[in-house]
């Protein structure tokens, strides 16, 4: 079974990178699938950082996400989307998965602020001492810094269910104990996508004002284009898009928005999940926000 999910993850993440970066994700993937997480003895869990909640670990699945201190702390944090799959997962699977979530944050007041913006009433441990990390010393990709535990918090399955659509499915499969498929995908029919560029700059503009670009995917195969969803690396980042098929030999404009939360250079990826055997798509926008 561990080799099992080792090969559906390795397809699910790395669907689209080159065969060097494959070869070290697999080997990551063989190392953490069935390690066993220590857990800090003393996890303080707060409501939006300021009151204290009793919050024991379960015997029971779990799904463990650590945020470290680089980059964008927010963009990371997705809570609007986290609270979505926690309803998901509580609706499907009442009371059987436990979301633990640690942060280490460069900036306190940035957290806390976030935290109570986004009104996130999950219980959170803010990890200033980063303890979690040092007992588990985790690999430094976003991408593998949420894990999917047993009961006797052992790695089931890794990777993000917020950034990567696979992923989440993946995870919901194993929660509700269906059967994981290595063919699935086998059983989509496949059409063939040219996109008229994978990466575009916005160049310098004033960071208070939104800026959209456009992508244009055309169907050059012989069946029906279907986007089954679209991942962003960044809560700034919307994509706008028409949810009708596409048919053969026709387009779709994808329009990507960027609204700054402050001033910066940035650089943003959006993935787009289709019945393409280039799936996911990746896209890439930058950018100077002033």
């Amino acid at each position: 079974m561990k080799n099992f999910i080792i090969i559906i993850l390795g397809f699910v993440v790395f669907a689209s990178c080159g065969k060097s970066n494959k070869d070290k994700s697999f080997s990551l993937l063989q190392k953490w699938i069935g390690k066993e997480l220590s857990l800090p003895a003393r996890s303080v869990f707060t409501i939006q950082g300021k009151d204290t909640v009793e919050y024991p670990i379960q015997n029971t699945y779990k799904i463990l996400t650590y945020i470290d201190s680089t980059g964008c702390t927010s963009c990371k944090l997705k809570l609007a989307e986290w609270e979505k799959f926690i309803t998901v997962v509580d609706s499907i699977r009442p009371h059987t998965v436990q979301f633990l979530f640690f942060l280490c944050p460069k900036n306190g007041m940035e957290i806390y602020q976030t935290l109570r913006v986004e009104r996130f009433k999950h219980p959170i441990c803010i990890d200033e001492g980063d303890y979690l990390n040092k007992l588990n010393h985790f690999p430094a990709d976003m991408a593998f810094q949420t894990f999917l535990l047993d009961n006797d918090n052992r790695v089931v399955a890794m990777g993000n269910p917020i950034h990567n659509l696979k992923v989440r499915e993946l995870y919901l499969k194993i929660i509700q104990g269906r059967e994981v498929k290595s063919d699935d995908e086998d059983n989509v029919v496949q059409t063939i996508v040219d996109v008229d560029k994978v990466s575009t700059s916005m160049g310098n503009f004033d960071w208070q004002k939104e800026q959209k670009v456009t992508f244009i995917m055309k169907n050059v195969g012989d069946k029906l284009l279907a986007i089954e969803g679209v991942d962003t690396s960044c809560g700034c980042i919307s994509v706008e898009y028409s949810k009708e098929p596409v048919r053969p030999g026709m387009d779709l404009n994808l329009s990507i928005i960027y609204k700054a939360e402050h001033p910066e250079h940035f650089s943003k990826t959006v993935r787009i999940h289709c019945n393409s055997e280039s799936s996911p798509i990746i896209l890439t926008v930058s950018g100077n926000a002033q």
